[in-house]
């Protein structure tokens, strides 16, 4: 009968569904203890699909950044290619993931924050005028932080063609599970001017030519709006106005005819650790990439500006 055949249908499609999560979730394992680079693209891919966030289900805030990075993932790593589902978000990851993703677990977020605290750099006090080369040179020197930057430069490596969006997770999954001083050391830290062993070493630890220096340049106009298009960018921003600039957010929130009235060497920045932490959050996303007020017509160059000197002015951590 037609219910028979359905039933031995659904059957087979359920028997098909739980070989295929076993697989893959062997698969993750798999992947992990290689050693060939398949760790550090699995990294970025909880990053992109929020794994890695307890309790969060795998509730994907970017469903198309995440289902991008998974498919990175199996064009890199073919063996992946059938735990990849392309039909919608949801099938994506939960067909890489199965009943993992169902459980509140401390995944590899929280093992990656325990490492760091084995780290003799998450002992040191943060002082400012760091240089980056010192800095980089005792990330390499440190076990710990060694293996985590190596896996973070393998996805932002600019040998072959720059997955930008990839490097981007990589560098929010990098910069958020270190200790706060760990990450104001490498993100503070800085050069003189014809040191360039010393730039070129701020460059890498920064993500520079990856994920934040786009060719051409988009305005900071262009950042913001986009961003305030995207549900976590837009949390991000709000969060980082907040903490940073509360002069900005006191006086006008977002109304732009408000902000264009703003001299940006008037603005106070409160600069303690909450606004650092929330810079910090910023790194990875479309706020972190370099953007231009250059070819913009009179009229929307103060705005642009305020904008750029918001995202991009070290007044705030020098």
């Amino acid at each position: 009968s037609l219910y028979y055949v359905f039933t031995v249908l659904f059957i087979y499609f359920t028997c098909i569904s739980t070989v295929q999560t076993t697989d893959c979730l062997h698969l993750r394992e798999q992947c992990i203890k290689a050693g060939n680079g398949c760790e550090s693209v699995w990294n970025v891919v909880e990053d992109a699909c929020n794994i890695s966030v307890l309790g969060n289900r795998c509730k994907a805030e970017d469903t198309v950044g995440c289902n991008r990075m998974i498919q990175v993932l199996a064009d890199k790593y073919p063996e992946f290619k059938n735990c990849v589902c392309t039909t919608d978000g949801v099938c994506s990851i939960t067909a890489l993931l199965g009943k993992w993703c169902s459980i509140d677990k401390e995944n590899i977020s929280m093992e990656t924050k325990l490492q760091w605290s084995l780290s003799a750099l998450s002992k040191q006090a943060y002082t400012t005028n760091r240089s980056c080369l010192d800095v980089n040179r005792e990330c390499i020197e440190d076990e710990v932080c060694n293996k985590q930057l190596s896996l973070y430069l393998k996805v932002c490596s600019v040998n072959k063609k720059c997955n930008v969006e990839g490097c981007q997770a990589a560098i929010r999954f990098f910069y958020r599970n270190m200790p706060f001083e760990v990450a104001q050391m490498m993100i503070f830290c800085d050069c003189i001017q014809r040191d360039e062993s010393c730039h070129r070493a701020k460059e890498l630890l920064h993500g520079k030519p990856c994920a934040v220096a786009v060719v051409p340049p988009p305005s900071c106009l262009n950042v913001i709006h986009l961003c305030e298009e995207d549900e976590s960018c837009r949390k991000r921003y709000t969060t980082f106005q907040s903490k940073c600039w509360r002069h900005v957010t006191k006086q006008c929130y977002n109304d732009e005819a408000c902000l264009e009235t703003l001299i940006k060497d008037d603005m106070p920045c409160s600069a303690n650790a909450d606004c650092k932490a929330a810079y910090i959050s910023n790194w990875g996303t479309m706020l972190h990439m370099e953007c231009t007020c250059q070819n913009l017509p009179l009229v929307e160059q103060p705005l642009c500006e305020l904008f750029h000197h918001m995202l991009h002015s070290k007044s705030c951590f020098s």
